[in-house]
């Protein structure tokens, strides 16, 4: 399977689970950081945690705008 087809066929989920992660930052507050990194770093294949970072990254953006 190509990049582009892995990113076409999970970037729904990425989004999703970004969504998700970032729902839980008001809840934990400080301690929301180190858990989002420990989230992320269990998510496998590594391709799909990168996906799931950036869009994490985009939701972190728009609300600090």
């Amino acid at each position: 399977m190509s990049r582009a087809d892995f990113h076409e066929q999970n970037l729904d989920s990425a989004r999703a689970q970004a969504q998700r992660l970032f729902a839980r930052k008001a809840v934990l507050q400080g301690a929301w950081l180190s858990w989002v990194a420990s989230q992320i770093y269990a998510l496998r294949p590594a391709e799909y945690a990168s996906m799931v970072r950036r869009e994490l990254q985009q939701l972190q953006d728009a609300s600090e705008n």
